[in-house]
């Protein structure tokens, strides 16, 4: 296959560009490189025959239609978004821009190609979005594909947009489209701003670790490179016009993860004082959803695919991962917001 992966220079885009490669494939990797992205990312791939990259941005619509003409991949992975909840609540507006009106250009531009190539019966557009448009859940229940949408973030109410826009352009046009939303990702490469390398890197810097509101929110937490094994079976296996979960069948609450790194830490890089001393409770983020949960019954019942990493397993590799790979993260430590506590000007 010939593969066309937006975002590819993202945490969980990037997971993909090198499973993709690492299975023979042809990748087109087609990124902004705003600031979550990096080159570094893809750097095990970067001189491998089989990779290009294509700096473009999915808003400009010339752009699109100029590398899908030049490439003709079989299928466009669809996974460049603005994705960090705090930023979206201090700047809306770059993520209707990128997530709804970059989809919007990107399904115009994949509808043309397609079209003009004869609408291929083998070509998919797959579109890679979250378990956040399902809105918040009680103690008990879990997501399906049949949830009702109930976005509660800027962030989740744009990537339930881009949802909608995809399966709409399969209805009304016939696009062959399939969907997937993920829970909560983590592992290596996690851009430093998400809580998982939040705690990481703020344990070994001896700084406060921060935990929202009582830490009580709970996370269905799905390691990235089992969720990039689970977008290539969808992508190769799913139905057309189908939408399927994708979970890690591992539910914690946030204050439990965050003790769960913390003893890693204190075994594999033990400080003067248990890690757990660092940890600092702060004001809650405005609309924080309380709890997400994945029934991954379609995927597993229809595909065959379930999780291969367990949390405690997944944490211990992306602790082991920071610890290993300084240079990559201390290089992003100076970009926009990282560091700071963003989100609470609502």
């Amino acid at each position: 296959m010939k593969l066309l992966i937006t975002g590819g220079a993202g945490f969980i885009g990037s997971a993909v560009v090198r499973q993709v490669v690492a299975a023979g494939h042809k990748v087109i990797n087609l990124d902004a490189l705003t600031y979550a992205a990096c080159l570094a990312n893809v750097a095990s791939v970067a001189d491998n025959p089989n990779y290009t990259f294509e700096h473009a941005d999915i808003r400009d619509r010339a752009a699109l239609d100029r590398i899908l003409a030049a490439h003709a991949p079989d299928a466009i992975m669809h996974l460049a978004a603005e994705s960090h909840v705090d930023r979206s609540i201090d700047g809306p507006g770059t993520f209707i821009e990128t997530n709804v009106n970059g989809t919007f250009n990107l399904l115009e531009a994949a509808r043309a190609y397609w079209v003009r190539a004869g609408r291929p019966g083998a070509f998919r557009f797959h579109h890679i979005s979250t378990d956040e448009v399902y809105g918040s859940l009680g103690p008990t229940g879990k997501f399906t594909e049949d949830t009702p949408y109930a976005p509660n973030s800027p962030y989740s109410a744009s990537k339930a947009a881009s949802d909608h826009l995809v399966r709409a352009w399969h209805e009304t046009y016939g696009l062959p489209v399939v969907l997937t939303n993920c829970s909560n990702n983590y592992g290596p490469y996690h851009f430093p701003e998400k809580l998982v390398p939040v705690v990481i890197l703020n344990a070994l810097a001896g700084r406060p670790i921060p935990v929202y509101g009582k830490g009580e929110n709970v996370r269905d937490w799905l390691y990235v490179e089992d969720h990039a094994d689970a977008l290539l079976t969808v992508l190769t296996q799913g139905r057309i016009g189908r939408s399927y979960n994708i979970g890690g069948e591992n539910e914690a609450r946030n204050i439990d993860l965050v003790r769960t790194i913390c003893a890693i830490l204190d075994r594999l890089h033990p400080a003067a004082r248990p890690y757990t001393d660092q940890i600092s409770f702060v004001t809650d983020r405005p609309g924080h959803d309380a709890r997400y949960a994945i029934d991954p019954a379609r995927i597993r019942a229809e595909l065959g695919w379930r999780p291969s990493v367990t949390l405690e397993q997944g944490l211990e590799r992306t602790v082991q991962w920071y610890l290993d790979n300084g240079d990559w993260w201390r290089a992003l430590q100076t970009r926009d917001g990282v560091g700071q506590r963003l989100g609470v000007t609502a």
